[in-house]
Protein backbone atom coordinates (compact mmCIF):
# COMPACT_ATOMS: atom_id res chain seq x y z
CA UNK A 1 0.00 0.00 0.00
CA UNK A 2 1.11 3.49 -1.06
CA UNK A 3 1.87 5.82 1.94
CA UNK A 4 0.28 8.60 0.11
CA UNK A 5 -3.15 6.81 0.54
CA UNK A 6 -2.67 6.57 4.08
CA UNK A 7 -1.76 10.27 4.56
CA UNK A 8 -4.97 11.26 2.45
CA UNK A 9 -7.28 9.38 4.95
CA UNK A 10 -5.06 10.66 7.87
CA UNK A 11 -4.55 14.90 7.20
CA UNK A 12 -4.24 15.29 11.27
CA UNK A 13 -0.91 13.37 10.87
CA UNK A 14 0.54 16.93 9.34
CA UNK A 15 -0.78 18.88 11.73
CA UNK A 16 -3.56 17.97 14.03
CA UNK A 17 -5.48 21.28 13.20
CA UNK A 18 -6.66 19.58 9.69
CA UNK A 19 -9.26 17.26 11.27
CA UNK A 20 -11.55 20.39 10.69
CA UNK A 21 -10.81 20.00 6.91
CA UNK A 22 -12.00 16.63 6.76
CA UNK A 23 -14.33 16.27 4.27
CA UNK A 24 -16.96 13.84 6.88
CA UNK A 25 -16.37 16.69 9.69
CA UNK A 26 -16.80 19.55 7.16
CA UNK A 27 -20.33 17.74 6.76
CA UNK A 28 -21.29 17.44 9.92
CA UNK A 29 -20.55 21.18 10.72
CA UNK A 30 -22.94 22.27 7.53
CA UNK A 31 -25.93 20.32 8.62
CA UNK A 32 -29.03 22.48 9.97
CA UNK A 33 -29.28 19.57 12.60
CA UNK A 34 -26.24 18.38 14.20
CA UNK A 35 -25.20 16.20 17.05
CA UNK A 36 -22.27 14.18 18.94
CA UNK A 37 -23.33 10.31 19.15
CA UNK A 38 -23.10 9.07 22.76
CA UNK A 39 -21.15 5.83 21.24
CA UNK A 40 -18.03 7.81 21.11
CA UNK A 41 -18.35 8.22 25.25
CA UNK A 42 -18.60 4.58 25.66
CA UNK A 43 -15.69 3.11 23.42
CA UNK A 44 -12.53 2.53 25.74
CA UNK A 45 -9.30 3.26 24.60
CA UNK A 46 -7.04 0.95 27.18
CA UNK A 47 -5.24 -2.00 25.32
CA UNK A 48 -5.59 -4.31 23.60
CA UNK A 49 -9.34 -3.85 22.52
CA UNK A 50 -11.16 -5.00 19.48
CA UNK A 51 -14.31 -2.98 19.78
CA UNK A 52 -17.14 -3.34 17.20
CA UNK A 53 -19.35 -0.94 15.77
CA UNK A 54 -22.49 -1.90 13.92
CA UNK A 55 -25.18 -0.10 12.24
CA UNK A 56 -27.13 0.98 9.34
CA UNK A 57 -25.36 2.85 6.41
CA UNK A 58 -25.32 6.39 6.53
CA UNK A 59 -26.75 5.81 10.40
CA UNK A 60 -23.66 8.12 11.17
CA UNK A 61 -20.70 5.76 11.89
CA UNK A 62 -18.18 7.50 9.88
CA UNK A 63 -19.20 10.95 11.38
CA UNK A 64 -18.92 9.21 14.64
CA UNK A 65 -15.35 7.73 14.79
CA UNK A 66 -14.01 11.17 12.41
CA UNK A 67 -15.69 13.02 15.65
CA UNK A 68 -13.91 10.22 18.29
CA UNK A 69 -10.44 11.44 16.37
CA UNK A 70 -11.60 14.93 17.13
CA UNK A 71 -11.78 14.46 20.96
CA UNK A 72 -8.62 12.15 20.70
CA UNK A 73 -6.64 15.03 19.33
CA UNK A 74 -6.97 16.63 22.46
CA UNK A 75 -5.53 13.84 24.22
CA UNK A 76 -2.75 11.74 22.14
CA UNK A 77 -0.38 12.12 19.88
CA UNK A 78 -2.13 12.98 16.30
CA UNK A 79 0.34 9.87 14.61
CA UNK A 80 -0.86 7.40 16.73
CA UNK A 81 -4.44 7.61 15.98
CA UNK A 82 -4.67 5.72 12.33
CA UNK A 83 -8.15 6.03 10.19
CA UNK A 84 -9.11 3.58 6.92
CA UNK A 85 -12.12 3.18 4.59
CA UNK A 86 -12.26 -0.39 3.64
CA UNK A 87 -14.78 0.05 0.63
CA UNK A 88 -12.10 0.16 -1.61
CA UNK A 89 -10.31 -2.64 -0.60
CA UNK A 90 -10.33 -5.83 -2.40
CA UNK A 91 -9.82 -8.81 0.22
CA UNK A 92 -8.01 -9.41 3.44
CA UNK A 93 -3.91 -9.55 1.45
CA UNK A 94 -4.96 -5.95 1.00
CA UNK A 95 -6.14 -4.93 3.96
CA UNK A 96 -2.86 -6.81 5.81
CA UNK A 97 -0.70 -4.37 3.57
CA UNK A 98 -2.70 -1.25 5.05
CA UNK A 99 -2.15 -2.35 8.44
CA UNK A 100 1.42 -3.46 8.30
CA UNK A 101 1.77 0.18 6.45
CA UNK A 102 1.09 1.82 9.06
CA UNK A 103 2.35 -0.51 11.82
CA UNK A 104 5.97 0.34 10.52
CA UNK A 105 5.34 3.81 10.37
CA UNK A 106 4.04 3.57 13.77
CA UNK A 107 6.68 1.91 14.60
CA UNK A 108 9.41 4.39 12.80
CA UNK A 109 8.12 7.66 15.19
CA UNK A 110 8.68 5.19 18.44
CA UNK A 111 4.91 5.15 19.45
CA UNK A 112 4.17 2.85 22.01
CA UNK A 113 0.42 2.41 21.28
CA UNK A 114 -2.53 3.59 18.89
CA UNK A 115 -6.03 3.55 17.97
CA UNK A 116 -6.47 1.80 14.59
CA UNK A 117 -9.87 3.03 13.37
CA UNK A 118 -11.01 0.36 10.10
CA UNK A 119 -14.62 1.99 8.37
CA UNK A 120 -16.73 -0.33 6.80
CA UNK A 121 -14.53 -3.25 7.60
CA UNK A 122 -16.56 -6.15 6.08
CA UNK A 123 -16.06 -4.79 2.84
CA UNK A 124 -12.41 -6.91 1.86
CA UNK A 125 -13.20 -10.83 1.37
CA UNK A 126 -12.02 -12.74 4.45
CA UNK A 127 -10.86 -9.64 6.13
CA UNK A 128 -11.12 -11.28 9.93
CA UNK A 129 -7.97 -12.82 8.44
CA UNK A 130 -5.91 -10.47 8.29
CA UNK A 131 -7.09 -8.96 12.18
CA UNK A 132 -6.78 -12.40 13.43
CA UNK A 133 -3.18 -12.74 12.13
CA UNK A 134 -1.90 -9.38 13.08
CA UNK A 135 -3.71 -10.56 16.89
CA UNK A 136 -2.35 -13.74 17.15
CA UNK A 137 1.71 -12.27 16.30
CA UNK A 138 1.17 -9.67 18.56
CA UNK A 139 1.30 -7.03 16.37
CA UNK A 140 -1.50 -5.16 18.15
CA UNK A 141 -1.10 -5.88 21.74
CA UNK A 142 -0.33 -2.38 22.47
CA UNK A 143 -2.93 -0.95 20.53
CA UNK A 144 -7.09 -0.69 20.92
CA UNK A 145 -8.74 -1.46 17.14
CA UNK A 146 -11.96 -0.21 16.06
CA UNK A 147 -13.92 -1.98 13.61
CA UNK A 148 -17.33 -0.63 11.81
CA UNK A 149 -19.89 -2.86 9.69
CA UNK A 150 -23.12 -2.24 8.48
CA UNK A 151 -24.17 -6.25 8.43
CA UNK A 152 -24.36 -7.71 12.16
CA UNK A 153 -24.60 -11.31 10.11
CA UNK A 154 -21.39 -10.49 8.15
CA UNK A 155 -19.33 -9.45 11.42
CA UNK A 156 -20.89 -11.38 13.98
CA UNK A 157 -20.64 -15.10 11.80
CA UNK A 158 -16.80 -14.10 11.69
CA UNK A 159 -16.40 -12.70 14.82
CA UNK A 160 -16.86 -15.91 16.06
CA UNK A 161 -13.77 -16.67 14.47
CA UNK A 162 -11.91 -14.50 17.59
CA UNK A 163 -12.60 -16.16 20.72
CA UNK A 164 -10.55 -14.84 23.61
CA UNK A 165 -8.90 -12.32 20.81
CA UNK A 166 -11.29 -9.47 22.05
CA UNK A 167 -9.25 -8.32 24.66
CA UNK A 168 -11.26 -5.26 26.71
CA UNK A 169 -13.67 -5.33 23.14
CA UNK A 170 -17.22 -4.28 23.32
CA UNK A 171 -20.14 -4.41 20.73
CA UNK A 172 -21.54 -0.95 20.13
CA UNK A 173 -24.82 -0.66 17.84
CA UNK A 174 -24.95 3.19 16.46
CA UNK A 175 -28.97 2.99 15.86
CA UNK A 176 -31.15 5.77 14.42
CA UNK A 177 -31.78 8.07 17.07
CA UNK A 178 -34.13 7.35 19.66
CA UNK A 179 -37.35 9.68 19.52
CA UNK A 180 -35.73 11.54 22.90
CA UNK A 181 -32.82 11.84 21.04
CA UNK A 182 -34.68 13.34 18.28
CA UNK A 183 -36.38 15.56 20.42
CA UNK A 184 -32.50 16.62 22.13
CA UNK A 185 -31.37 17.16 18.81
CA UNK A 186 -34.68 19.17 17.01
CA UNK A 187 -36.00 20.97 20.28
CA UNK A 188 -33.41 21.01 22.93
CA UNK A 189 -35.57 23.39 25.32
CA UNK A 190 -38.45 20.54 25.08
CA UNK A 191 -36.05 17.80 25.82
CA UNK A 192 -34.50 19.74 28.85
CA UNK A 193 -37.84 19.72 30.37
CA UNK A 194 -38.30 15.78 30.04
CA UNK A 195 -36.79 13.90 33.24
CA UNK A 196 -35.95 10.29 32.08
CA UNK A 197 -37.07 6.78 33.73
CA UNK A 198 -33.57 5.05 34.76
CA UNK A 199 -36.29 2.21 35.78
CA UNK A 200 -39.56 0.52 34.24
CA UNK A 201 -40.79 1.14 37.84
CA UNK A 202 -40.48 4.90 37.35
CA UNK A 203 -42.40 4.86 34.76
CA UNK A 204 -45.86 6.52 36.30
CA UNK A 205 -43.86 9.22 38.12
CA UNK A 206 -41.84 10.76 35.36
CA UNK A 207 -45.05 10.38 32.93
CA UNK A 208 -47.23 12.30 35.11
CA UNK A 209 -45.05 14.85 35.25
CA UNK A 210 -44.37 14.93 31.00
CA UNK A 211 -47.88 15.29 30.83
CA UNK A 212 -48.26 18.96 30.34
CA UNK A 213 -46.26 19.07 27.71
CA UNK A 214 -48.03 16.34 25.52
CA UNK A 215 -49.07 18.98 22.87
CA UNK A 216 -45.87 19.81 22.17
CA UNK A 217 -44.43 16.11 22.22
CA UNK A 218 -47.31 15.23 19.89
CA UNK A 219 -46.47 17.75 17.70
CA UNK A 220 -42.83 16.38 17.76
CA UNK A 221 -43.56 12.90 17.52
CA UNK A 222 -45.72 13.34 14.41
CA UNK A 223 -42.38 14.64 12.78
CA UNK A 224 -40.59 11.57 14.16
CA UNK A 225 -43.19 9.62 12.43
CA UNK A 226 -42.61 11.00 9.00
CA UNK A 227 -38.70 11.71 9.02
CA UNK A 228 -37.10 8.97 11.82
CA UNK A 229 -33.92 8.75 13.49
CA UNK A 230 -32.01 8.61 10.68
CA UNK A 231 -29.05 11.47 9.93
CA UNK A 232 -30.28 12.13 5.97
CA UNK A 233 -34.14 11.91 7.60
CA UNK A 234 -33.98 14.55 10.12
CA UNK A 235 -31.73 17.00 7.79
CA UNK A 236 -34.68 16.64 4.84
CA UNK A 237 -37.47 18.17 7.79
CA UNK A 238 -39.47 19.97 6.09
CA UNK A 239 -38.00 19.48 3.16
CA UNK A 240 -37.86 17.04 -0.08
CA UNK A 241 -37.17 13.84 1.31
CA UNK A 242 -36.16 12.27 -1.97
CA UNK A 243 -32.05 12.33 -1.37
CA UNK A 244 -32.95 10.47 1.94
CA UNK A 245 -34.77 7.91 0.89
CA UNK A 246 -32.61 7.27 -2.74
CA UNK A 247 -29.95 6.94 -0.24
CA UNK A 248 -31.38 4.51 2.16
CA UNK A 249 -32.81 2.13 -0.59
CA UNK A 250 -30.12 2.11 -2.43
CA UNK A 251 -28.12 0.86 0.84
CA UNK A 252 -30.93 -1.98 1.28
CA UNK A 253 -30.36 -3.05 -2.67
CA UNK A 254 -26.96 -3.00 -2.45
CA UNK A 255 -26.53 -5.08 0.83
CA UNK A 256 -28.85 -7.73 -0.73
CA UNK A 257 -27.04 -7.88 -3.94
CA UNK A 258 -23.71 -7.91 -1.85
CA UNK A 259 -25.24 -11.03 0.45
CA UNK A 260 -25.65 -12.95 -2.91
CA UNK A 261 -29.70 -12.57 -2.89
CA UNK A 262 -31.85 -11.28 -5.34
CA UNK A 263 -33.25 -7.71 -5.05
CA UNK A 264 -36.33 -8.68 -7.06
CA UNK A 265 -37.24 -11.81 -4.71
CA UNK A 266 -36.48 -8.88 -1.53
CA UNK A 267 -38.72 -7.08 -2.96
CA UNK A 268 -41.40 -9.60 -3.16
CA UNK A 269 -40.92 -10.36 0.03
CA UNK A 270 -41.55 -7.06 1.38
CA UNK A 271 -44.16 -6.48 0.00
CA UNK A 272 -45.93 -9.32 1.25
CA UNK A 273 -44.01 -8.71 4.72
CA UNK A 274 -46.18 -4.86 4.97
CA UNK A 275 -49.11 -6.06 3.27
CA UNK A 276 -49.58 -8.34 6.57
CA UNK A 277 -48.13 -5.96 8.99
CA UNK A 278 -48.98 -6.07 11.89
CA UNK A 279 -50.82 -9.28 11.81
CA UNK A 280 -48.98 -12.62 13.17
CA UNK A 281 -47.39 -13.98 10.37
CA UNK A 282 -45.86 -17.28 9.52
CA UNK A 283 -42.69 -17.61 6.78
CA UNK A 284 -45.32 -20.11 5.28
CA UNK A 285 -47.87 -17.61 4.48
CA UNK A 286 -45.16 -15.09 2.99
CA UNK A 287 -44.39 -18.05 0.77
CA UNK A 288 -47.07 -18.12 -0.63
CA UNK A 289 -47.27 -14.72 -2.06
CA UNK A 290 -43.69 -14.76 -3.83
CA UNK A 291 -42.51 -16.74 -7.56
CA UNK A 292 -40.09 -18.79 -4.97
CA UNK A 293 -42.61 -21.41 -2.70
CA UNK A 294 -39.76 -21.55 -0.13
CA UNK A 295 -40.54 -20.74 3.81
CA UNK A 296 -36.72 -21.65 4.03
CA UNK A 297 -35.86 -18.91 1.42
CA UNK A 298 -38.28 -16.50 2.72
CA UNK A 299 -36.89 -17.18 6.23
CA UNK A 300 -33.02 -16.44 5.03
CA UNK A 301 -34.47 -13.18 3.10
CA UNK A 302 -35.85 -11.84 6.31
CA UNK A 303 -32.57 -12.39 8.74
CA UNK A 304 -31.04 -10.79 5.96
CA UNK A 305 -33.27 -8.02 6.53
CA UNK A 306 -32.82 -8.38 10.36
CA UNK A 307 -29.12 -8.49 9.86
CA UNK A 308 -28.51 -4.71 8.10
CA UNK A 309 -30.93 -3.10 10.53
CA UNK A 310 -34.10 -3.14 8.18
CA UNK A 311 -36.78 -5.36 10.41
CA UNK A 312 -37.33 -6.49 14.05
CA UNK A 313 -38.61 -10.11 14.35
CA UNK A 314 -39.99 -11.05 17.57
CA UNK A 315 -40.71 -14.53 18.48
CA UNK A 316 -43.96 -16.15 20.26
CA UNK A 317 -43.69 -16.72 24.03
CA UNK A 318 -45.37 -19.16 26.26
CA UNK A 319 -46.06 -17.05 29.16
CA UNK A 320 -46.73 -20.00 31.54
CA UNK A 321 -43.62 -21.73 31.12
CA UNK A 322 -42.28 -18.34 29.94
CA UNK A 323 -40.53 -20.10 27.21
CA UNK A 324 -39.86 -19.09 23.86
CA UNK A 325 -42.07 -20.52 21.07
CA UNK A 326 -39.70 -20.34 17.84
CA UNK A 327 -41.48 -22.95 15.94
CA UNK A 328 -44.85 -20.53 16.19
CA UNK A 329 -45.87 -17.72 13.61
CA UNK A 330 -44.12 -14.19 14.55
CA UNK A 331 -44.68 -10.33 14.27
CA UNK A 332 -42.20 -8.45 12.38
CA UNK A 333 -41.64 -4.77 12.38
CA UNK A 334 -40.16 -2.12 10.52
CA UNK A 335 -36.90 -0.63 12.41
CA UNK A 336 -37.36 3.44 12.03
CA UNK A 337 -40.34 4.85 10.51
CA UNK A 338 -38.51 6.61 6.92
CA UNK A 339 -38.08 2.94 6.05
CA UNK A 340 -41.57 2.23 6.00
CA UNK A 341 -42.04 5.07 3.60
CA UNK A 342 -38.89 3.91 1.33
CA UNK A 343 -40.35 0.48 1.25
CA UNK A 344 -43.92 1.45 0.36
CA UNK A 345 -42.53 2.98 -2.42
CA UNK A 346 -40.08 0.89 -3.42
CA UNK A 347 -43.26 -2.08 -2.79
CA UNK A 348 -45.77 0.19 -4.83
CA UNK A 349 -48.35 -0.21 -2.04
CA UNK A 350 -50.08 2.15 0.44
CA UNK A 351 -50.25 0.77 4.05
CA UNK A 352 -54.00 1.04 5.41
CA UNK A 353 -53.89 2.25 9.22
CA UNK A 354 -50.62 3.08 8.55
CA UNK A 355 -50.28 5.54 11.84
CA UNK A 356 -51.05 2.69 14.17
CA UNK A 357 -49.13 0.43 12.55
CA UNK A 358 -46.28 3.28 12.81
CA UNK A 359 -46.93 3.69 16.43
CA UNK A 360 -46.49 0.07 17.24
CA UNK A 361 -43.49 -0.80 14.93
CA UNK A 362 -41.74 2.55 16.73
CA UNK A 363 -42.92 0.92 20.63
CA UNK A 364 -41.14 -2.43 19.12
CA UNK A 365 -38.11 -0.12 17.79
CA UNK A 366 -37.09 1.56 21.08
CA UNK A 367 -37.88 -1.71 23.22
CA UNK A 368 -36.05 -4.09 21.42
CA UNK A 369 -32.82 -1.22 22.18
CA UNK A 370 -33.17 -1.93 25.87
CA UNK A 371 -34.25 -5.45 25.55
CA UNK A 372 -32.26 -6.90 22.78
CA UNK A 373 -32.92 -10.84 23.58
CA UNK A 374 -35.60 -10.25 26.37
CA UNK A 375 -38.57 -8.68 23.89
CA UNK A 376 -41.11 -11.35 22.62
CA UNK A 377 -45.17 -11.33 21.98
CA UNK A 378 -48.12 -12.83 23.20
CA UNK A 379 -51.46 -14.03 21.71
CA UNK A 380 -54.44 -15.51 22.93
CA UNK A 381 -57.44 -13.89 23.23
CA UNK A 382 -55.79 -11.06 23.94
CA UNK A 383 -52.76 -10.01 21.71
CA UNK A 384 -49.90 -8.17 24.04
CA UNK A 385 -47.57 -6.43 21.48
CA UNK A 386 -44.55 -6.84 23.39
CA UNK A 387 -43.77 -8.52 26.26
CA UNK A 388 -40.61 -7.85 28.15
CA UNK A 389 -38.70 -11.20 30.30
CA UNK A 390 -36.77 -10.14 32.75
CA UNK A 391 -35.12 -11.84 36.06
CA UNK A 392 -38.39 -14.20 35.35
CA UNK A 393 -41.10 -11.17 35.55
CA UNK A 394 -43.49 -10.59 32.77
CA UNK A 395 -43.99 -7.00 31.49
CA UNK A 396 -46.79 -6.39 29.25
CA UNK A 397 -47.47 -3.59 26.21
CA UNK A 398 -50.06 -3.04 24.12
CA UNK A 399 -50.37 -0.41 21.55
CA UNK A 400 -54.15 1.27 21.18
CA UNK A 401 -53.86 3.91 18.54
CA UNK A 402 -57.71 5.38 19.31
CA UNK A 403 -58.60 8.54 20.27
CA UNK A 404 -60.71 6.59 23.22
CA UNK A 405 -58.67 3.42 23.82
CA UNK A 406 -60.41 0.70 25.75
CA UNK A 407 -58.51 -0.02 28.80
CA UNK A 408 -58.42 -3.57 29.34
CA UNK A 409 -55.38 -6.14 29.12
CA UNK A 410 -54.80 -9.39 29.99
CA UNK A 411 -55.01 -10.77 33.98
CA UNK A 412 -52.14 -12.95 33.19
CA UNK A 413 -50.09 -9.67 33.28
CA UNK A 414 -49.61 -8.21 36.46
CA UNK A 415 -47.13 -5.34 34.98
CA UNK A 416 -49.01 -4.02 32.03
CA UNK A 417 -48.59 -1.06 29.97
CA UNK A 418 -50.97 0.44 27.62
CA UNK A 419 -49.73 3.23 24.97
CA UNK A 420 -52.05 5.69 23.41
CA UNK A 421 -52.41 8.14 21.22
CA UNK A 422 -53.73 10.81 24.23
CA UNK A 423 -54.99 8.86 27.52
CA UNK A 424 -53.35 9.02 30.52
CA UNK A 425 -54.31 7.44 33.54
CA UNK A 426 -52.41 5.97 36.62
CA UNK A 427 -54.88 3.15 37.62
CA UNK A 428 -54.37 1.20 34.95
CA UNK A 429 -51.73 2.73 33.64
CA UNK A 430 -51.96 4.32 30.54
CA UNK A 431 -49.51 6.75 28.74
CA UNK A 432 -49.72 8.58 25.21
CA UNK A 433 -46.49 7.26 23.12
CA UNK A 434 -44.77 10.59 22.87
CA UNK A 435 -44.99 10.63 26.45
CA UNK A 436 -43.15 7.23 27.27
CA UNK A 437 -40.79 7.51 24.14
CA UNK A 438 -39.68 11.18 25.59
CA UNK A 439 -39.06 9.37 29.26
CA UNK A 440 -37.05 6.25 27.82
CA UNK A 441 -33.15 7.14 27.60
CA UNK A 442 -32.13 5.37 24.94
Amino acid sequence: MEFDKLIEQNLWWKEKDLIEKDYDIEKWKEKRYSWVPEIINKIDFKPFALHIILGPRQSGKTTALKLFIKELLKKIEPRSIFYFDCDEIADYKELSDVIETYLNFKNDNHIESSIILLDEITSPKEWYRAIKFLIDKGKLKKDVVVLTGSSSMAIKREIELFPGRRGNGKDFILFPLSFREFLKVINPELYSKIEPIKELKELEEKASKAMPYIEELNHELIKYFNYGGFPLGIESINKDKTEAKTAYLSWIKTSVLKAGRSDIIARQILKALLEKMPSVISWESVSKDIEIKSPKTVAAYIDLFKSIFTLIVLYNIDISKKKIRFGKNKKVHILDPLLLEILEDWCLISIKNRESLLAESILISHLSRLFPEEIFFWKNKFEVDAVILIKNKLYGFGVKWTEKPETKWPTQFKKFLLVTKKKFSKNPLVVPLSIFLSVLNI
